[in-house]
């Protein structure tokens, strides 16, 4: 997503200035991912969350390269290798590998049944599965975890979702809005085992369930794991460019190699990676204007706020969560209404 933002700003600021090519790892156009939690609910379809139709890079005169990765940077040279032999001179390299879900290293992450909720590949599988499965186990109650949970409610699953925290979303929430949100989330069905650590997934070939570290197990069909993602850095790190826990840039998005750059969940600047769409869209803003030899700022960071897509749940967070010894905060809580705000 925020490889391609980049894109369409450069062709707004200058069209027609530059050769333009894009190869992804996915054998589609660029889709918004945020809304993959819609279509496993089932209010959306996978061709309505398309953001720019396969018709948008031929009249933008770019070409692309669907399906195909770049396996090797050569930085000297200023050319890139592909995964299908294609090698391809660049003199503008916009790294834009985004990130990879965190697969927890259990004994029997690699059963049949177990995936994660990333791309349209998982999203399909989850409800492939729900056709032939009734039991679901959600690992991880953060704002992945809760919309997959609730999307394969909606597919007809019963569904555990373990955490390790005692209360939901706590890098987003403080304990009064987590409580509250487990709360209307458990009136929808779901059911939550918190202050859990899985030891091991179960089955022979195909998942049959979870064990916890303090002894406890249930039965599950499917396994979904929504702990994290990493930024995909490989391939950067493999060419000689800096990488910390992501690729290191400026507020120009520049890495430490002339001509490459970097943005979205792959990049790192000031210390800080972002998994969020805002933070990478104005990244992208800022590398087209860099790119273009426009007069800009710079990056500063962003301001971080999420919201959870689950029907019937309207939960929006931003900036600081929970109180320091040099800040107060305002709580209202209406009973009646069922909401709670703090500022």
């Amino acid at each position: 997503m925020a490889g391609i933002r980049t894109i369409e700003e450069i062709i707004k600021l200058l069209p027609d200035q530059f050769e333009i090519t894009v190869f992804g790892k996915e054998p589609y156009p660029n889709y918004n991912r945020i809304q993959l939690s819609k279509v496993l609910q089932g209010d959306t379809e996978i061709k309505d969350i398309t953001l720019n139709e396969w018709q948008w890079y031929e009249d933008n005169d770019i070409l692309f390269y669907p399906g195909e990765t770049v396996t090797k940077i050569d930085k000297d040279n200023q050319t890139v290798y592909t995964d299908k032999g294609k090698k391809t001179p660049y003199d503008s390299l916009i790294i834009a590998t985004g990130s990879n879900p965190f697969m927890l290293p259990l004994p029997g992450a690699d059963k049949e049944g177990v995936t994660a909720f990333r791309d349209i590949k998982d999203c399909e599988r989850m409800i492939a599965s729900a056709k032939k499965y009734k039991r679901a186990a959600v690992i991880g109650g953060g704002l992945l975890g809760l919309e997959a949970a609730r999307g394969l409610l909606n597919l007809g699953m019963t569904v555990d979702v373990i955490h390790i925290s005692d209360y939901l979303m706590e890098r987003q929430l403080d304990r009064t809005a987590g409580e509250m949100l487990q709360k209307q989330l458990e009136e929808q069905g779901m059911n939550f085992l918190l202050e859990k650590q899985t030891a091991e997934i179960t089955g022979k070939k195909r998942v049959t369930g979870l064990k916890f570290k303090d002894g406890g197990a249930i039965p599950a069909d499917i396994v979904v794991m929504a702990v994290g993602i990493k930024p995909n850095v490989a391939v950067a790190q493999e060419a000689g460019i800096e990488v910390n826990r992501g690729i290191v840039v400026n507020d120009h998005m520049e890495t430490n190699i002339p001509n490459i750059y970097a943005v979205g969940e792959c990049a790192e600047h000031n210390q800080m990676v972002y998994g969020l769409v805002a933070p990478l869209y104005e990244q992208g803003q800022t590398l087209a204007k860099h790119i273009c030899g426009m007069n800009h700022q710079g990056y500063k960071g962003s301001v971080l706020s999420t919201q959870l897509k689950v029907s019937g749940v309207a939960v929006f967070s931003s900036g600081q969560i929970n109180e320091t010894a040099n800040t107060k905060s305002i709580k209202v809580y209406d009973e009646w209404q069922n909401t709670y705000k703090k500022s």
